[in-house]
């Protein structure tokens, strides 16, 4: 089985649509597959086992679907192929659905739950390398998730038009197995009325958490040691990256949340960058994105862009 599929529930790890226990099974997968661990975490709006909005028939699903936004992360991050040594998938699916403030807060808990999940993992593969990779308010729970795993429980993170600010992700990513993780958030100028709008509902919800004058991580990018940020809306890092062997197709439109991983060409590059790490060093992509200041943006998004409840939380 190159995926198993595991979901955050209020009895803790579940499988997906199947009997038995979650633990059990985890370990099991890790024990008879050979290769990395790649963890698979969706975004916003979605919520296991719920028609359309089911990740697990969507994003995480082996092959791509009828939406032009249900590209499948496991066949593109390399899973399916046969091969002995590809390596094992979690798709992690939570209750990402609601209001954003309450997916905001849904996403610390799944991190929790997250971080057992790859912990199991662990404890019956000593050794086997684990790398993540999560997008929007899925960024948010992979690093809540590395700040309660041991140092050196995740290889390397990469966040897709991370949901998170950029204070909490110092926070997290200065704990546990963020410390010495590898982390590349991948941004871009097509996310920006989407950054806009998580400050502006989910900031001031959460000030007492926040440092004044805080950002989202697409507006102020992370640039610690073992961190990168990667705009892919810059032509130089598209020219580096194609100098590094890694082509990316034309930009999505101009307004797309998804366009980390629909844009042709960018799941094999983050394929890359967890099954052969060695081969692409992070100081390459800091080449590649040495002018990453985020271009002012005029345009003023509509709330209604992103699913809410009838009132604002108290």
């Amino acid at each position: 089985m190159p995926v198993i599929r595991v979901n955050c529930a209020d009895a803790g790890l579940v499988l997906h649509r199947e009997g038995g226990s979650a633990e059990a099974a985890l370990a099991r997968a890790a024990r008879e597959s050979a290769g990395p661990v790649i963890v698979m975490v969706h975004g916003f709006s979605f919520r296991p086992g719920h028609g359309a909005h089911c990740p697990h028939a969507h994003i995480l699903a082996m092959e791509d679907g009828p939406s032009w936004k249900a590209k499948s992360w496991p066949r593109g991050l390399g899973f399916g192929s046969g091969a002995a040594d590809e390596g094992l998938g979690l798709a992690f699916g939570w209750e990402a659905r609601g209001t954003i403030w309450d997916a905001y807060r849904r996403a610390a808990i799944a991190g929790r739950a997250l971080a057992r999940a790859v912990r199991i993992i662990r404890a019956a593969a000593p050794g086997r390398a684990v790398h993540s990779i999560g997008h929007s308010l899925g960024a948010r729970v992979v690093m809540r998730a590395m700040a309660q795993l041991e140092p050196g429980a995740v290889g390397r993170a990469i966040l897709l038009n991370p949901a998170e600010f950029r204070g909490a992700a110092e926070a997290a990513l200065a704990r546990g197995a963020g410390r010495r993780a590898e982390v590349i958030a991948v941004t871009g100028r097509e996310n920006a009325g989407f950054d806009m709008m998580l400050e502006r509902l989910v900031g001031p919800v959460q000030r007492r958490r926040l440092r004044p004058g805080d950002r989202v991580l697409g507006r102020a990018q992370l640039d610690a040691p073992g961190q990168v940020t990667l705009r892919l809306d810059r032509g130089e890092v598209v020219t580096r990256l194609a100098a590094l062997g890694h082509p990316l197709g034309e930009k999505r439109p101009a307004i797309c949340h998804w366009s980390p991983y629909l844009r042709r060409g960018a799941l094999p590059l983050y394929a890359a960058l967890m099954r052969q790490p060695e081969a692409i060093a992070l100081d390459a992509l800091r080449v590649a994105t040495s002018r990453t200041e985020a271009a002012p943006v005029t345009w003023r998004p509509s709330l209604s862009l992103l699913p809410m409840g009838r009132n604002a939380p108290s």
